[in-house]
């Protein structure tokens, strides 16, 4: 990734160098390890929603996750291409 900025949904955009992971919030929910995780972050006070919409990604940043109405294939090619 460039190091530019992401739009992640609603009013969020992050530094594209903090970015660690963007995940499909239906596929990795199923998983244990990552609910888990998931649930630690909430408890943490570290997730932040960044839309009333249902939720179809979570991005994992140095900062926290965020989970997003937008899909992580379309966050993917924004962070691809580096655009907002």
């Amino acid at each position: 990734m460039k190091d530019g900025f992401l739009f992640l949904g609603g009013d969020v955009t992050v530094r594209s160098s903090d970015v660690i992971g963007i995940f499909d919030i239906e596929e990795c929910s199923v998983s244990r390890v990552t609910a888990d995780y998931l649930n630690k972050c909430q408890k943490s006070g570290l997730v932040r929603n960044v839309s009333e919409d249902m939720p179809k990604s979570f991005i994992v940043c140095g900062s926290g996750v965020y989970i997003s109405n937008v899909s992580n294939d379309t966050i993917n090619k924004r962070a691809r291409n580096d655009t907002i």
